[in-house]
């Protein structure tokens, strides 16, 4: 799709790249380029699929934000045939095709994933990767005009996407994702199992306070991971799995985002309302098409 998707947690999606994290807070554990080897992309754990928090209620995750892709290309491609113009409709992945939200939010914790790509961003999952690449195929071939013509009508796509929605903080919701994991490092149980990990890393061979230490060691800025890498990946979920440490902190993380919520009820319930708003018309027009 021609232009950004419209995602609250800006924090999550973009500051996921290396070097975007604000001195302010901490944010999620640096994305690593795909590695260039051609490794298969294991499905998500249940781990993985199974990790939420309340945040999630108010968020597009990564299939409603395809949703919301999918909905704007077609009424993309409404707008153009309107002007005489042609626009090949992309494919849509399925929603089991996208990646669950929290996958690498607390670094990995996921054994097929450590042993495939050590700390290493997996690639896509081959649908998605797919249809960026048509996407991108697509925006790059059309005529000049036709490209300027779909600008335009997307526009109008996310004016009817959003109509009758009330006004969110999206800035509010930034700040407080960020603020949240910040102060989930910062609770003394997770300090505590922050402690744990480190003695069970160092018992293994490696120094890191941390696991967001070890997932962003630039030794690992490599086209590959590296078996050192790989190596250290995998004691660090070994010591994960002694330490009880992703439960601990979810669930300190769980509490904090649940007070963020009783203490702004009105921003979070419009946030909701804008996310189910969205949503709703966003399936009307797939269903329509």
């Amino acid at each position: 799709m021609i232009g950004p998707l419209r995602r609250w947690s800006i924090a999550l999606a973009s500051a996921l790249l290396a070097g975007a994290v604000p001195a302010c807070a901490a944010a999620p554990p640096a994305t690593l380029p795909p590695p260039s080897h051609a490794a298969a992309v294991p499905e998500p754990g249940e781990q993985a699929r199974r990790l939420t928090l309340p945040f999630d209620a108010y968020d597009f995750s990564p299939a409603e934000n395809m949703t919301l892709e999918v909905a704007e290309d077609l009424l993309v491609g409404d707008c153009l045939r309107a002007r005489g113009m042609r626009w090949q409709a992309l494919d849509t992945p399925a929603d089991s095709q996208s990646e669950p939200p929290h996958r690498r939010r607390y670094g990995i914790i996921e054994h097929a994933i450590a042993d495939a790509f050590g700390y290493h961003t997996p690639p896509d999952h081959p649908a998605v990767a797919a249809r960026k690449q048509n996407d991108l195929a697509r925006t790059t071939q059309v005529p000049p005009d036709v490209r300027a013509a779909a600008e335009r009508c997307l526009g109008q796509a996310r004016d009817h996407l959003s109509a009758g929605t009330p006004k969110a903080d999206a800035g509010f919701f930034n700040k407080t994702i960020f603020a949240s994991f910040d102060a989930s490092q910062h609770d003394e149980k997770v300090k505590r199992a922050f402690r744990s990990w480190s003695a069970c890393m160092e018992s293994e061979g490696f120094r890191y306070p941390d696991p967001l230490t070890a997932i962003t060691d630039p030794r690992w800025e490599t086209s590959h991971p590296t078996p050192q890498e790989i190596r250290t990946a995998q004691a660090d979920l070994r010591c994960k799995g002694k330490t009880d440490l992703v439960s601990i902190w979810t669930a300190a993380e769980t509490r904090i985002q649940n007070d963020a919520i009783r203490g702004h009820p009105k921003k979070f319930q419009q946030l909701r309302a804008v996310k189910i708003r969205q949503l709703e018309i966003a399936r009307r027009v797939i269903a329509r098409n």
